[in-house]
Parts: C-alpha cells; structure tokens; sequence
C-alpha cells in the first residue's frame, strides 16, 4: 500500500483502490489533495485494470475545502479552475475504468469527483449538492460539463439556485448514481463490478471510458465516424478475435 497524508492507494489482482483520507474534514478537497490524486494517475501502474475510488469515513466528499480558500485575482481563479479540470481530466480520461462509491455527502467539488467515475455506487446515506448559489461563487471543477452531462443543465442549473438535497433515491433516478445499496455495502458492491469489468478485453475497456464522452460532445457525423474508427480498432485486436471465439466453441 503506498500512502500519502491525504490519499492512499493499493493494488490487488489489477484492481488499486484509491481512498481520500481526510474524514475528519469529512474528505473535503484542498489543493494538495488534488495534487496527491493527480501523482497517483501520472500514470498509474501498468497492471492496473480498474480503478476504486472511495472515502474514509462517513462521506465520499464534502467538497472544495472552504476554511483554505482564499482571495484570488481573476486570472489566478482561472488557473486554479484549470488544475481542477486537469486533475479530473486525467483520472476521466486515464482509459482506466473507475468504479466510485458514494456516501454520506457528495457536495460540490464531491459530486464534480464522483463524475469522473464510469461507474457509481451510491449507499442509502448518499446526498448530493451543488451549493456553490449560497456561496455566491460558481462550480469549476467541471460541473458544468460532467455533472450537467449526466443530469442536464436545467437540472443542474436549478440544483445551483436552489442548493437543495438529492436524496440517493433522487441521485439513482436522474443518474447521478447507477446502483443504489444498503448502508455499508457500497464497497463490497463496488469491488464486484471492478472485478467483473476487470475482466473485459483491457483495450475494449479503453475505448468505452475513452471514445463515450468524447462522442458525446461532437456532432452526429463525426461521432458516428469516430464509433466506426474505434470499432475498427477493437473488432480486429487478437485478444477479442481469440474472446468471440472462445464463445462461440462454448455454445458449440
């Protein structure tokens, strides 16, 4: 197990765990947090398949760590900004799988976390909100491009106004969450899901966390000359030629 003051990590059969280790701040993120996560995917070890990315504690995240902000001129929030979406971007886009459990609160830059998991487990304490409205700020760890892209930016807009509470059940139904389990059951769940996906073709698994988002936000043709490309690129690799096969002399 490799273990730094704010976030820990350990490998197992393919799988690393990575936990944020703040529960006393209820895992809240500070600058060298998000700094400690960034190292771990810079890169991660080659025999990783999935990712588990989980919290100490009662909660997954609380969010942006309120007692370190500080007053920042506007290009320096810019730039601070950009560090968050190069953070989340990397563990997104690392063409890793990551499989996220969800407890307790999954606040602002929490839930802007949690929506650099492909995959997302949410136990009965989960709740979400985007309370950057209170606060008199705006998100800028991705939100507005990750979250808004599973919920919708009206949905996401009037979370924001508001600042109310998604239950889990609430979190489930709009997608913030894929599955929903008992209290103290998410990791148990999430380990499962790590090991079933673990063992997908390793380049199929890449192309399905690395092609989806980027698809998404291009227009029809060129997403569906991208599907063919990366089609191309799976259907014709060894280890999926050897897979179909397996299959097929099984039903035979």
């Amino acid at each position: 197990m490799t273990n730094t003051s704010l976030v820990t990590l350990e490998i197992n059969d393919g799988i690393a765990h990575i936990r944020l280790n703040r529960p006393a701040k209820h895992n809240a993120i500070n600058d060298a947090l998000l700094l400690e996560l960034e190292a771990l995917f810079s890169p991660l070890d080659e025999s990783v398949r999935v990712v588990l990315l989980t919290g100490e504690g009662d909660n997954f995240c609380a969010g942006l760590d309120l007692a370190e902000h500080q007053a920042r001129e506007p290009f320096e929030v810019v730039r601070h900004s950009q560090m968050w979406h190069r953070v989340f971007g990397k563990m997104a886009n690392t063409g890793i799988p990551i499989v996220g459990v969800l407890k307790g609160a999954v606040i602002g830059g929490g839930l802007e976390l949690a929506a650099t998991a492909h995959v997302r487990v949410a136990e009965d304490s989960t709740f979400f909100r985007l309370p950057e409205g209170r606060h008199g700020i705006f998100v800028g760890g991705g939100a507005s491009v990750r979250v808004a892209g599973v919920i919708g930016a009206g949905r996401m807009t009037e979370m924001m106004l508001t600042g109310r509470t998604l239950s889990a059940d609430d979190g489930e139904r709009l997608g913030l969450a894929h599955y929903r389990v008992g209290p103290g059951e998410g990791e148990a769940k999430a380990k499962g899901l790590a090991v079933s996906i673990a063992q997908n073709s390793a380049l199929s698994n890449w192309a399905m966390v690395s092609a989806m988002s980027r698809i998404d936000s291009m227009s029809m043709d060129d997403g569906l000359f991208t599907e063919s490309l990366v089609a191309g690129m799976t259907q014709t690799n060894p280890e999926v030629q050897a897979r179909i096969g397996q299959f097929l002399n099984r039903k035979k």
